[in-house]
């Protein structure tokens, strides 16, 4: 199974840029955690990855078990969003950066 559902080339190439993005994220950071949201009326699936400074990143998945098929890829633990929260670094990093960029 792979990290998104088949589709057409566009959308192939989008999350083939999406799981770089996400691979690069857990590359470059130290102390990066997963946490896996889920489905809404709203979105898809989706995963946050938390670096150890709070920074954090948000991308599409196919489904749950894609998102725990990448954290283990990526040898990073991974957390159910909606049981665990978000951790505080998160909440604060968002706070600091807010309006930046």
């Amino acid at each position: 199974m792979g990290l998104f559902r088949r589709g057409s080339r566009a959308r192939r190439s989008e999350a083939g840029a999406a799981v770089e993005h996400l691979k690069e994220f857990a590359r470059s950071r130290r102390g990066v955690e997963a946490y896996l949201e889920p489905t809404t009326t709203v979105s898809g699936t989706t995963i946050v990855l938390v670096a150890d400074t709070g920074e954090w990143t948000r991308r599409p998945i196919a489904d749950p078990d894609a998102g725990r098929a990448l954290a283990r890829k990526l040898g990073i633990p991974l957390y159910e969003a909606g049981i665990v929260g978000y951790p505080q670094r998160m909440r604060e990093w968002t706070q600091k950066n807010r309006g930046t960029g």
